[in-house]
């Protein structure tokens, strides 16, 4: 094996904690991390620090938090570190003067099998759009966004019952190994890297906004349900449920036939809260009322007096 790689490693939330984690159980030489400047949370205000910045700290890494990734002081500073290479998992877009930066090259972790899904919540779209297969791939950083050249890719399944919090815990994990995978193909040479081919049809991945969650029972039961699945646990699904926000974090077919329009709930009260769809209903399994903590839909029933009456 050649001489260890200087590594400069760029993230912020948890999905980037493993990897960072795994490089430095490896022994590679991470010189310094970047991340994003601390922030107020919370009621209280204080300021609160990015999971990366926590383990980072932990480890006795070297750590530059920059407001603004063009700013030339930043920038001098990230220089001095003289990085071989840069690893960026969910990190901001990096302009070329810092991705262009390290010699042999910056190189992303993306949670899709490129070029699918290409943008910034390619974990809810896979599963909004009832994808079996997804992935992770790593790639070097180019102009535009997310279409560089591919060094590796490991597929995964995606099951009927998960959601985004499961499957985000499973790709998490395959990710810090090919990272790890990726630092050690770089230190040997042996790579190839292999241009991404362009989709005659493009599955795209954009950030999602409140806006975009909220619930059209007008659509099938699957869609519906997918839709669910591939927003939950964050941001959530919601819809209305006498005035109030409702979020939905969980539901499944409703074996109960009911015979009415899409979006009407229906219930017995005790045990089951169905709401019609374009072509059946689906039974609400985990919700959370405006106002109130997240519960199951038996607990929900239990304490909810209906302003109006649900449909029996």
């Amino acid at each position: 094996m050649k001489e260890k790689l200087r590594i400069v490693f760029m993230g912020t939330p948890e999905f980037a904690v493993p990897c960072l984690k795994r490089l430095v159980e490896e022994g590679c030489e991470v010189v310094a991390v970047v991340t994003a400047p601390d922030k107020p949370q919370g009621r209280g205000k204080k300021l609160g620090t990015s999971p990366v910045k926590d383990y980072a700290v932990s480890q006795g890494i070297p750590l530059l938090q920059p407001t603004n990734l063009k700013d030339q002081t930043f920038q001098e500073e990230l220089k001095h570190y003289k990085a071989d290479i840069q690893i960026v998992v969910a990190f901001r877009m990096l302009p070329e003067t810092v991705w262009n930066m390290p010699p042999l090259g910056s190189y992303n972790l993306h949670a899709s099998l490129l070029p699918d899904y290409r943008g910034a919540a390619p974990i809810n779209w896979a599963i909004i759009n009832g994808e079996t297969e997804t992935g992770v791939t790593t790639f070097k950083l180019q102009h535009e966004i997310d279409t560089g050249n591919i060094l590796f890719q490991v597929k995964e399944p995606i099951h009927q019952e998960d959601n985004v919090g499961s499957l985000y815990e499973r790709l998490m994990n395959i990710g810090a190994e090919l990272v790890v995978k990726t630092v050690r193909a770089l230190e040997t040479g042996d790579y190839q890297l292999a241009a991404q081919k362009t989709p005659t049809k493009a599955k795209h991945a954009p950030k999602i906004f409140r806006e975009h969650c909220e619930i059209d029972w007008n659509r099938p039961t699957e869609q519906v349900r997918n839709f669910i699945r591939g927003l939950s646990p964050y941001p959530a699904a919601w819809t209305t449920l006498d005035g109030l926000t409702f979020k939905v974090y969980g539901a499944e077919k409703s074996p109960r036939n009911h015979q009415s329009s899409p979006g009407t709930f229906h219930s017995d009260g005790k045990t089951y809260l169905d709401v019609g769809t374009a072509n059946g209903s689906l039974n609400l399994t985990e919700v959370q009322l405006q106002g109130k903590k997240r519960m199951t839909v038996g607990e929900f029933l239990r304490g909810y007096h209906w302003n109006t009456p649900a449909v029996q």
